[in-house]
């Protein structure tokens, strides 16, 4: 809603997140107590996602990720993903924190498809304010600075970075691409 870019929106949140929260260095982010905190938005993990107020008929082949309900003050998280891929979890969280930021207008609900809320680079087909969600996501959960820091002190170990910023390989590739 601000006209600024998702990475600079992301940064402005870390700076305003009160040290009690997160020191700023300690990793990985803790993406479900800035939700609660500092965006005043309680998490959810639900099973059955198409029961959300307001939302439109979803198709049988589509799941979805993830729900923004701004008029609940809530965040839906897939249930079943969340078991399964619990930095799938932290991703969509850093998702739909990104929407509340930047796309939010009347109040009415937002909903994120399992394909678009997508760790790995995006396709053509996502539009733009899910591709501007993503980078936010990716920005607020892996900060570029502590990205650099940590693939210096981790010798590049891809994989050690993954499990320090409890993210997945996909959106570690993508962010390492963007800082390094």
């Amino acid at each position: 809603m601000t006209g600024e870019a998702p990475e600079q929106l992301a940064e402005r949140a870390l700076a305003g997140v009160p040290e009690w929260i997160w020191d700023g260095e300690t990793l990985p982010v803790p993406i479900d107590d800035i939700a609660d905190s500092c965006f005043n938005l309680h998490v959810r993990e639900v099973d059955d996602l198409t029961s959300a107020p307001g939302l439109p008929k979803v198709a049988t082949d589509q799941s979805l990720s993830g729900l923004l309900l701004p008029g609940l003050g809530e965040i839906w998280v897939n249930a079943h993903e969340a078991r399964d891929w619990p930095h799938r979890r932290r991703f969509t969280i850093g998702h739909e924190l990104g929407h509340w930021c930047m796309h939010r207008t009347n109040g009415a609900p937002l909903y994120c498809r399992h394909a678009v809320v997508a760790e790995e680079r995006a396709k053509p087909s996502v539009p733009p304010a899910e591709e501007e969600a993503n980078a936010f996501a990716a920005a607020l959960l892996m900060p570029a600075q502590l990205v650099e820091r940590e693939y210096e002190r981790d010798s590049r170990d891809f994989w050690k970075l993954c499990e320090t910023f409890g993210v997945s390989g996909a959106a570690m590739g993508r962010r390492l691409h963007a800082v390094i």
